[in-house]
């Protein structure tokens, strides 16, 4: 570590890299204009940001241990050049009417750049942060959540001042700068840093109980225990929970309980301040509570909200249901880093956050798929709620089990250490 680092200073960085990427949940912004001038079919357009976020998850699992290895300035600089050369080269693709292109630039390279650049901050901000491990990458993930809401208005207006293709090229140079600025500062604590007044297994300055890892893993021996496999399931029904609502929110609203094009089109906007705020509160509140505790909360409190939705004809009741699944939602992700040190220790945390990541590529594709495959089927959105109330129900039991195994280990290690203290004492 460089002398002089500020560990606030390093959680602006990395929300500098989460809301340049965090841009891309701004693509609706694109898709009439890129069908209206290149006459490219709703699907097609489509087709490249789901492309982009499959490459996520995909190259965060499989660049998490050069992420580990190269640390988070040489890690979060190629996130900004391949994030930032999608953007421009997206442009590029417009200017020359070349679909393929399109989705060889925004949804592979730009892909594969978001995924680099959401795991690169998370172990080091983890490691900054022993005390306020939930608060400091909620901080980071709110500001991926975030990315949306600054880039939609700026981008839409951009668009209609000087077209598609300028517009990437602008938002390609000015994440590039942001990234860059954010790269260059970020950088891991020394060896065995702690915040000032803390000691390991006292109490932090906010009075928060520290508590020991229960293990220090790398990635390859966290993907043989069942906690990890446990958690997979976890974020996946999370996800995929969410995104179904993400992906059909605005016509579910009007079928469901009448709201009007533009009504529905405010509630969307409303449901990312309530994404982003989800992920700095449930994070921030899984410090005091526990991670565990958070998720079982998630889980049951949205297993009530499936069930009820098929029945909810009230414009507000409905609104304030999808706004709390947001809150689980964003909570979920911002929570993650935490519970991985929590679980598998920050020795390799970048890796195991990238394979676990994978949960994210998996549910960005069976959510949307079941809830249009249902709405198509039967011609409503009652029954997707009940199917997804059963997969809620499955979380909820997952986060037993993990409890229970969580126990065990903690037992176990316990053990270790009272037969280690006893061979010492008799040696």
């Amino acid at each position: 570590m460089m002398k002089g680092k500020n560990r606030w200073l390093i959680a602006l960085s990395a929300i500098s890299i989460h809301l340049s990427i965090g841009s891309a949940y701004a693509y609706s912004v694109f898709k009439n204009p890129l069908s209206t001038q290149l006459g490219w079919g709703n699907q097609e357009v489509a087709l490249s940001f789901t492309i982009a976020i499959f490459f996520l998850g995909m190259s965060a699992a499989v660049f998490g241990r050069f992420v580990e290895k190269r640390g988070p300035r040489v890690s979060a600089a190629v996130a900004a050049v391949l994030f930032s050369c999608g953007q421009l080269g997206s442009g590029l693709a417009v200017h020359l009417e070349s679909l393929a292109a399109f989705y060889i630039f925004y949804g592979v390279i730009g892909g594969i750049g978001l995924g680099i650049g959401y795991i690169s901050p998370v172990s080091t901000l983890v490691k900054w942060f022993p005390d306020r491990r939930g608060l400091a990458t909620g901080m980071a993930v709110m500001g991926f959540g975030a990315g949306s809401l600054i880039c939609s208005p700026i981008a839409a207006r951009l668009i209609d001042q000087f077209g598609i293709s300028a517009t990437f090229y602008a938002l390609g140079t000015v994440y590039f700068i942001l990234m860059m600025s954010g790269a260059l500062y970020i950088a891991k604590p020394e060896e065995g840093w702690l915040p000032k007044g803390m000691r390991d297994g006292a109490k932090s300055p906010g009075g928060v109980k520290v508590k020991k890892d229960l293990a220090q893993l790398t990635s390859m021996e966290a993907v043989r225990t069942k906690r990890f496999w446990l958690l997979w399931v976890m974020m996946f029904v999370n996800i995929s929970s969410g995104i179904m609502i993400i992906s059909v929110a605005s016509p579910m609203a009007q079928e469901k309980v009448g709201l009007s094009v533009a009504v529905a089109a405010t509630m969307v906007g409303v449901m990312g301040l309530f994404n982003g705020g989800g992920r700095i509160g449930w994070a921030s509140l899984s410090d005091y509570l526990g991670r565990t505790n958070v998720f079982t909360v998630f889980f049951a409190v949205q297993l009530v909200l499936f069930l009820l939705l098929p029945q909810i004809t009230s414009v507000i009741m409905f609104q304030i249901f999808i706004f709390i699944i947001m809150t689980c939602y964003g909570g979920g992700f911002a929570s993650l880093p935490a519970y991985i040190g929590d679980l598998f220790g920050t020795k390799q945390l970048g890796a195991i956050h990238g394979l676990l990541l994978t949960s994210w590529s998996a549910a960005g594709v069976v959510g949307p798929m079941i809830v249009a495959y249902i709405r198509d089927t039967t011609n409503s959105y009652d029954a997707t709620f009940y199917v997804f109330a059963g997969m809620l129900a499955v979380a909820l039991v997952t986060t037993v089990m993990i409890r229970l195994n969580i126990r065990q280990i903690s037992g176990h290690n316990q053990q270790a250490v009272h037969t280690a203290v006893g061979v010492s004492q008799h040696g």
